[in-house]
């Protein structure tokens, strides 16, 4: 689908520019030259991920529920999947964040750099959890992980308590209405899914909406909920959301969604684009270091430093993807996790066995 990859590649770029525009003391020495380049993406650019909410909830809306049916098999190994699928590359991105700070520590003192990492904050982000306890997130953009799952979670448990055709999809979007007027106009619930359930509930609208006969009409429903909400309170990330929701609706009964844009570079960074979500972090950290360490406090060497991390981010993102987070290394890689898991639980089965035919040698009377 090469729409949603250029969507996903466009928004993983702004992702990784506003995060280049806010951090560290090249972000600090450009923004005194260009500082309303850098203002726009440091307050717009964040609106990105707008876009992957709503292509998620299009891709969950096709995978879970593709002609708007409930879900007749237990949600939780669809849940675990989930799970797998997002955590095994993130606990690697985490371990990468926690060197990339231990290296640019030894070399500059910015708040940009997170503290040691404990063992409860480490567990608290294997499980997810960070942003629901506050804990302070060991890379940035790591909240949207949390979330992902949790969105995922929400409309899989939705879709499953529905048992009609109908009242499952009307679940989903009914939770969604909720969220649009009133969950999300509330910063203090943006640890939860509930607050972004609005967008992500557009994006599964737009994918039932584009396999009716009517599809306008449907669509025309879904804008007129969306645009009710802005009216009701107008945000930006909201409207965003509804056009991209339109825009995969409309493409999809087009035919753009499967033929547009045909560019290579799009859809290879599209591809990778939650890699690049995931590593560019150390590498911005380790390229302000090395600026500190060893470039001179210009403009000139600021920009050169941002476009060779922008150049390393797409590297190591796309080492990254190869070794780890594509499908097959993700596989494989699952596969070695749940062989070394099922080992231990071979091991600890047979540990009182061990246990008691020890205790026999070694006791007096013993065999």
């Amino acid at each position: 689908m090469p729409l949603i990859d250029a969507l996903k590649a466009i928004a993983a770029m702004l992702v990784l520019l506003t995060h280049f525009s806010s951090y560290g003391p090249l972000a600090a020495t450009v923004n005194e030259a260009f500082p309303a380049v850098f203002g726009w993406f440091y307050d717009y650019g964040r609106m990105a991920v707008q876009v992957f909410l709503v292509i998620a909830g299009f891709l969950a809306a096709r995978g879970l529920s593709r002609e708007g049916q409930a879900l007749t098999v237990s949600p939780l190994p669809l849940i675990w999947k989930r799970y797998l699928r997002l955590v095994v590359p993130y606990l690697a991105a985490i371990a990468l964040a926690i060197v990339g700070a231990a290296i640019a520590d030894q070399w500059m003192d910015d708040e940009a750099i997170p503290d040691r990492a404990t063992l409860r904050q480490w567990l608290a982000h294997a499980f997810l959890l960070h942003g629901l306890l506050g804990f302070d997130a060991l890379s940035a953009g790591v909240w949207y992980i949390a979330i992902d799952f949790q969105l995922f979670a929400l409309m899989a448990i939705l879709l499953w308590s529905g048992r009609l055709r109908i009242v499952a999809p009307a679940l989903v979007l009914g939770v969604a209405s909720l969220s649009l007027f009133w969950f999300n106009r509330d910063a203090s619930w943006d640890n939860w899914a509930i607050y972004f359930f609005g967008s992500y509930g557009l994006g599964a609208a737009a994918w039932w909406a584009s396999e009716r006969r009517q599809m306008s009409a449907w669509l025309g429903v879904i804008a007129t909920v969306a645009i009710a909400a802005l009216v009701v309170d107008f945000r930006l990330r909201i409207a965003l959301a509804l056009g991209v929701a339109l825009l995969l609706g409309f493409g999809r009964r087009s035919g753009w969604l499967e033929s547009w844009p045909n560019f290579r570079p799009l859809a290879f960074l599209g591809q990778i684009s939650y890699s690049v979500f995931l590593v560019h972090f150390p590498v911005l950290l380790i390229a302000n270091a090395l600026y500190t360490r060893f470039a001179p406090a210009s403009t000139g060497a600021a920009l050169l430093s941002l476009g060779l991390a922008w150049a390393a981010s797409i590297l190591a993102a796309t080492l990254f993807y190869r070794w780890i987070e594509s499908p097959a290394a993700s596989q494989r890689l699952t596969g070695t996790l749940g062989w070394l898991a099922g080992q231990a639980r071979d091991g600890l089965r047979a540990a009182p066995r061990y246990v008691v035919t020890l205790l026999r040698r070694i006791l007096p009377g013993g065999a």
